[in-house]
């Protein structure tokens, strides 16, 4: 149903071949971000959309298949424009895409991405593929972007409060969002934009997207965890043998395991079961139990956890001054929408004198699905045309009624001037220009490997 890329457009770009001036021989379109809940973007995704679609020729049945919805649908189609496209150019769609280095960030209101057509009988196409590109370019990218913004707070309070930054950061929010989303691809695409700043995922097809479309190798790990309905099936009476079953299951010297400890009473879990009880085996296991709150305030209930474990199981103070738990952990996932809600969180747990080396954060619905291409305001627009073998015209919009919408001119290029990245009119061999040739005709001319696009990334942080 989801296959054919002449169906991946919205109904009125099926007419569009029909209202540029009758000698436009090429059109120049760009993507970027008009600004939004941050004031950078963290680019990520496109690559996938370039080898999944761009990366497959269309075929007769495609225009076939397009020709009839739309004939049923009320809108033309342009049927002997893509037979041209398939008979001169084998299928392969006839555009040069240029676009920043996936992983890097960039400020807000510059230009990402531009698409040009290559055959100048088919300026049409470059804007009938925009609702397809648009969307595989926010998405992916606001998502990286969000939880490149979660990390940032993160790390600041490990630098802070832990001994060893570097060394904790990769685990420290982890994508619980694969069950929150409104299909597998979004997982696919999300849980993969998350990847490029941690390592942790339960979203299986996030981590495969990673290792399949960017040669990851194993782009996410995870750990045996227990939910509900594993401790709920012991019974009440038997809360302390559901965990002891997890304890007996996975915990062995070195290993990790998180186990959900409020089915019923959080406080009798860890201060009688896990405090009194099961103590002695968690220190036996040599294993790292990590316990997960999953009700109540987020901003207060994984500190109170944290004090009563230390309670039980002891602390140790590190060179930073900050109390370290002695063999378990924290994570919590309940209420974790926005890095807003970790930093207030993280700033209540160093204020209470615990490093945050004891707590990490699970992230779902919030990270992968509470987004939307108006978090950071994400268009793509023509901005040049070359008619009949004319020189380039601006083309750009500008709404008297609301001056954030007004388009950029020209054919762009992305420089950096005195420290920071600019979007300027393109020059001849324009010098430093951050754009790169990413698809032509066919080809993928640049792909980036998922270890080289989390460097890159690595790189922004302060």
């Amino acid at each position: 149903m989801f296959s054919n890329l002449l169906l991946m457009t919205d109904s009125y770009k099926a007419s569009h071949f029909l209202q540029y001036p009758p000698d436009t021989q090429y059109l120049y379109a760009y993507i970027e971000s008009r600004g939004g809940a941050w004031d950078h973007t963290l680019f990520f995704g496109l690559q996938v959309f370039l080898q999944e679609y761009l990366g497959r020729p269309i075929t007769q049945a495609m225009i076939d298949e397009a020709a009839a919805f739309f004939a049923a649908h009320g809108e033309p189609f342009h049927r002997a424009g893509f037979e041209t496209i398939l008979r001169d150019h084998g299928g392969y769609l006839p555009l040069r895409i240029e676009a920043v280095p996936e992983g890097s960030l960039i400020p807000t209101h510059n230009v990402l991405v531009t698409v040009v057509n290559t055959d100048p009988r088919c300026p049409w196409l470059t804007t009938y593929l925009e609702t397809a590109l648009l969307r595989a370019v926010w998405y992916p990218t606001t998502v990286a972007t969000k939880s490149w913004a979660a990390k940032q707070v993160i790390w600041e309070a490990l630098l802070q409060s832990s001994d060893d930054p570097a060394g904790q950061i990769g685990f420290k929010l982890h994508d619980f969002g694969a069950r929150g989303v409104s299909s597998a691809e979004s997982a696919a695409l999300g849980g993969a934009a998350h990847l490029v700043n941690f390592l942790g995922s339960d979203t299986v097809e996030g981590v495969r997207c990673a290792n399949h479309y960017y040669r990851a190798g194993m782009a996410g790990f995870s750990i045996p965890a227990a939910e509900h309905s594993t401790i709920t099936a012991w019974g009440r009476d038997r809360e302390a043998d559901a965990y002891a079953n997890v304890l007996a299951q996975f915990a062995q010297p070195g290993s990790l395991v998180a186990v959900v400890s409020d089915s019923y009473d959080l406080w009798n879990a860890i201060d009688h079961l896990w405090g009194e009880q099961l103590r002695p085996a968690v220190i036996a296991s040599g294993a790292t139990v990590i316990i997960r709150p999953d009700s109540g305030n987020p901003l207060t209930v994984p500190i109170e956890v944290i004090k009563r474990l230390g309670q039980h199981f002891g602390t140790t103070t590190n060179a930073k001054g900050y109390q370290v738990l002695n063999q378990v952990r924290v994570i919590q996932g309940d209420g974790i929408q926005d890095e807003q809600v970790i930093a207030t969180i993280l700033h209540n747990l160093l204020s209470a004198g615990h490093s945050a080396d004891n707590l990490a954060f699970g992230m779902g619905g919030g990270l992968l699905q509470q987004v939307n291409r108006d978090t950071l305001k994400f268009a793509m627009k023509c901005s040049a045309l070359s008619r009949d073998g004319q020189q380039w015209q601006p083309v750009y919009k500008a709404p008297i009624t609301d001056p954030s919408k007004q388009s950029k001119r020209g054919r762009l290029a992305l420089i950096e001037v005195e420290g920071a990245l600019h979007t300027v009119p393109l020059a001849d061999n324009s010098p430093g220009n951050q754009l790169r040739t990413v698809f032509e005709n066919g080809q993928m001319l640049q792909e980036w490997d998922f270890e080289a696009i989390r460097r890159r990334a690595a790189m922004s942080f302060k």
